[in-house]
């Protein structure tokens, strides 16, 4: 898979295509400002695009503010989001839409390799990657709903769905079976009062009342 990169910081640019290469992506492009990740986007049409959250010229929400643009115009095109501090309200923008192919991770993780190389994957495969810290902060901002009518297991396993980890992920990190996590995922679903769908859209949504952006 094609994928471009944009991030100021000349080593960490490095550093994140040696990573992407060494996980089989093919970086066509890489650059160190949101104009140019645009242009790249338009020429290459990649299917990842890894890009910081804050970019020259002014530093604040350039990189999310592309993003969105990459989201609208080749909404095939995932898009993983790096920031140096947790940053919720661009996080929240970034999930208001299609939460296919999404990520937002603190930079901090990309010296987990092996944990970055999964959530680029996952992303690139049309999941989700969301950072728990972000994720902690965007409940911070929550107030009183139909969350508080889940129990203290079943929250867990929803703050698991919302970083994006599979049933067999939730059960390997919660120490239970998968049976067990459909179940939880199941009363989930139920007592946020979410309309019938397909499994996967319900799941979605329900990530989405779960960080107060759906």
């Amino acid at each position: 898979m094609r994928a471009v990169i944009a991030e100021d910081s000349v080593l960490l640019r490095i550093g994140l295509v040696k990573v992407l290469e060494a996980a089989g992506f093919d970086v066509v492009a890489e650059t160190g400002d949101a104009e140019a990740v645009l242009a790249a986007v338009e020429e290459h049409r990649p299917g990842l695009v890894v890009l910081d959250v804050r970019m020259p010229p002014g530093f604040t929400d350039e990189g999310v503010r592309a993003a969105l643009v990459i989201r609208k115009q080749w909404p095939d095109t995932a898009v993983l989001l790096l920031s140096q501090y947790v940053e919720e309200r661009y996080a929240a923008d970034l999930l208001s839409g299609d939460t296919r192919g999404v990520g937002y991770l603190l930079k901090e993780r990309v010296a987990d390799v092996e944990e970055f190389i999964d959530a680029l994957r996952r992303v690139a495969g049309g999941g989700t990657a969301l950072d728990p810290q972000v994720v902690s902060q965007l409940l911070l901002r929550r107030h009183s709903d139909p969350l508080d009518r889940l129990t203290p297991r079943e929250r867990d396993v929803l703050e698991l769905m919302a970083s994006g980890r599979s049933n067999a992920g939730i059960a390997q990190a919660l120490v239970v079976s998968e049976s067990a996590v459909a179940k939880h995922i199941n009363s989930i679903l139920a007592k946020l009062d979410l309309p019938k769908a397909d499994a996967d859209h319900r799941r979605v949504l329900a990530v989405l009342r779960f960080l107060g952006v759906g």
